[in-house]
């Protein structure tokens, strides 16, 4: 099988289950074998088809594709306000503090990396400055799907809040299980 003649759907990709093992090098390179087919140019040239099409109908590829890989159908590409406020208020306490004070501990870090803007006087009138800017917006993939990864949203989303970016997006897949939303 290469790039090409792939399965739409992730059906065709095994669970392989190595927690508690120990194997060699060489044992778990057995155990996870990689496709020796698909060349890096016919998987470049399928992802930048992708990126193409999203660019070009939006949302409707995004939907298309959320169907494909995820089995689920989207309407809308946000998550809405309500169930952002229901998945707060279901998580358990114990996880919700473990989560703040992993936040709290993140920004203190990221706080004391900001640099400090310079100036020099070089003569008089002559002022040089050199000041750090946080860019205006970013994106973050908050990987979701078998892994549901909540330390993917401190340690990017922090740091950018700490920098002061202003306005920040993030990305995470859809669930069957959750109504099409990401895991909540």
């Amino acid at each position: 099988m290469n790039a090409e003649t792939a399965p739409a759907s992730f059906d065709a990709f095994r669970t392989i289950d190595l927690r508690g093992t120990h194997l060699s090098a060489a044992e778990l390179r057995s155990a996870m074998p990689r496709s020796t087919s698909a060349s890096f140019d016919s998987v470049a040239a399928r992802v930048e088809g992708i990126i193409a099409d999203v660019r070009t109908r939006g949302f409707d590829s995004l939907t298309e594709l959320a169907q494909r890989f995820d089995g689920v159908e989207q309407h809308h590409p946000l998550v809405p306000a309500e169930a952002l406020r229901e998945s707060l208020r279901t998580l358990d306490p114990s996880v919700r503090s473990a989560l703040e004070e992993s936040i709290d501990r993140a920004r203190a870090f990221a706080a004391a990396q900001k640099p400090e803007d310079v100036s020099l006087d070089i003569r008089p009138g002559a002022v040089l400055t050199h000041r750090w800017v946080p860019v205006g917006r970013v994106g973050l993939y908050v990987p979701g799907g078998l892994a549901v990864l909540a330390s993917s949203v401190v340690m990017n989303v922090v740091p950018a809040q700490a920098a002061g970016v202003e306005s920040i997006a993030l990305a995470s897949p859809p669930h069957k299980d959750f109504g099409g939303l990401p895991h909540p």
